[in-house]
């Protein structure tokens, strides 16, 4: 939602919460590395259960233990978090590894200090694989199938766009984490895809709210409703009304819109993508 820095960590149903000011920046994760001495009886995946992390991760980072026997009294190295430590070549930018990736670069710049990419970056969310020196992503697996159905009876230009911008309501530059879609009042606002009704009521600043989630840990959020026509648990499919345009809570801008997100379920809480890229092949 705009007018204000959105966390990328969040919980249960990953409402923003207000993020730390943009002249500070946590420790890259490379630098919160630990070290752990493997002990006798351990296993890999009682290691990775320890630190909370998946057995994928730990083996990306430390080659040795992809043997047949953990080396005991061996140190490793553990990331605060799931992801993998990458090899950068000279001259590439964190847009080039988002791109790559399929991560937005801001949450790259964050999780690597806030510093422009050395030899060495970390990527999260994305699991090692043994078949190959290249890497799985989920949240590309997660795109590979567009939505079939819009939010709106029709397409329309959004009024204000995803990612960084200067909104109408506000004097400066803020993360918008979707698309404001203007319709007038009392348009019917449908589901893109079958899911089940995560939350549907008011929430500060979307107002009348809906969020569903999908299949593949994909998430959709339709925010300012006039009228909400689902209730949570419900189950709905592809094209189901599930309440009208409105002006409530915060919006914005003035005009009435549709504030429509999509979001992924990774490490890092339900990370905000941008919902153009769900439309791509339409």
């Amino acid at each position: 939602m705009g007018g204000r820095a959105i966390a990328q960590s969040e919980s249960d149903l990953g409402f923003p919460r207000i993020g730390t000011p943009r002249n500070t920046c946590p420790p890259s994760v490379l630098s919160q590395m630990r070290r752990h001495t493997i002990a006798p009886g351990e296993t890999l995946d009682s290691i990775a259960e320890q630190y909370d992390l998946i057995p994928a991760t730990l083996l990306g980072m430390n080659p040795i233990l992809r043997g047949d026997r953990l080396p005991v009294g061996r140190e490793i190295l553990v990331p605060p978090l799931n992801g993998i430590r990458i090899t950068v070549s000279t001259g590439t930018t964190w847009q080039d590894l988002a791109e790559e990736y399929n991560i937005r670069a801001d949450t790259l710049f964050e999780v690597n200090g806030c510093q422009p990419p050395s030899n060495t970056a970390f990527v999260p969310g994305v699991n090692w694989s043994p078949l190959s020196e290249e890497v799985e992503t989920p949240i590309a697996e997660k795109r590979a199938s567009a939505f079939a159905v819009y939010p709106l009876p029709n397409p329309v230009e959004a009024i204000v766009g995803y990612g960084w911008v200067l909104t109408p309501r506000s004097s400066s530059v803020v993360f918008h984490s979707g698309l404001d879609l203007p319709a007038a009042v009392g348009t019917p606002v449908r589901t893109v895809e079958g899911g089940t009704v995560a939350f549907a009521g008011t929430r500060n600043p979307y107002g009348n709210f809906v969020v569903i989630n999908h299949r593949q840990g994909r998430q959709t959020r339709y925010a300012h409703l006039e009228r909400i026509d689902v209730r949570q648990g419900q189950t709905v499919e592809a094209g189901d009304r599930i309440g009208t345009v409105g002006i409530t809570g915060t919006p914005d801008s003035p005009q009435p819109h549709l504030h429509f997100e999509v979001r992924s379920n990774s490490d890092l809480g339900w990370v905000a993508e941008n919902p153009l890229a769900y439309y791509e092949t339409r």
